[in-house]
């Protein structure tokens, strides 16, 4: 292949903020509210009927339900269902156009893939310096438990401990980037929904077992135990509202 066919390959490029698949369904519900099919003060269907008429997943939906919701198209009422608000300026522009970052299940999904063989490698390459730092943060997460913040910090180090002791600078920043994308007003509102304390509790089992695994160096283990923690917690963002 010459460098002049070469330029000529359509080479794929990000796609922009406004056609992520979640805010293309969000557009797609406000133009049905903005054309009166669901009225002010109506419940709109369940998600899973969402998803069957746009034929998209339900966690899809979840996102594009959120970036209404912020928009003040949508109100979520916790065990009673999603409803339609009153006509307002948010009824009046797309949901969130300009919303940076993706969208919280692709993330998710994305270090579900990744971390898992990254658990499955640090099994094998670990040291005994890399367990200490490990410990450290898994110990903060469980004295910060009552503490968002400082639990989510210990969170975050735990992952890139574990990243660390590969040995892989470019794992490393790669799950380091995963993290920092997980922030903005679509972040903010889902942990609002389903990050409670009892997550937390969760997720310092998880880990719990997750280190037990690098401890003993089994590489499948870890890789099963991180994959199941990041799908539990895919789980608890797609549970039903509360």
């Amino acid at each position: 292949m010459t460098l002049q066919s070469l330029s000529k390959l359509d080479v794929p490029t990000s796609r922009p903020a406004a056609d992520r698949g979640y805010l293309r369904l969000a557009a797609q519900i406000h133009a049905l509210v903005a054309q009166g099919e669901f009225a002010a003060g109506q419940r709109l269907p369940a998600e899973r009927a969402l998803a069957e008429r746009f034929d998209v997943s339900r966690t899809s939906v979840r996102e594009a339900i959120i970036a209404l919701e912020l928009q003040g198209v949508v109100e979520v009422r916790g065990g009673s269902g999603i409803y339609v608000c009153e006509p307002g300026a948010g009824v009046n522009r797309l949901p969130m156009a300009q919303e940076p970052g993706v969208g919280p299940f692709e993330l998710l999904r994305a270090r579900c893939l990744i971390e898992s063989e990254i658990a499955a490698l640090a099994a094998s390459t670990r040291s005994d310096a890399d367990l200490d730092r490990i410990f450290e943060a898994l110990t903060a997460m469980r004295d910060q438990m009552t503490d968002k913040a400082a639990n989510a910090e210990a969170d975050r180090r735990f992952h890139l401990c574990i990243a660390q002791s590969t040995g892989n600078s470019v794992l490393l920043a790669t799950v380091t980037s995963m993290w920092d994308q997980a922030h903005g007003p679509i972040w903010e509102k889902i942990e609002q929904h389903f990050h409670t304390q009892a997550l937390r509790l969760a997720s310092q089992a998880d880990h719990q077992r997750i280190f037990g695994a690098l401890v003993a160096r089994d590489a499948q283990e870890a890789r099963q135990a991180m994959r199941d923690h990041l799908e539990r917690v895919i789980g608890e963002f797609a549970q039903g509202w509360r």
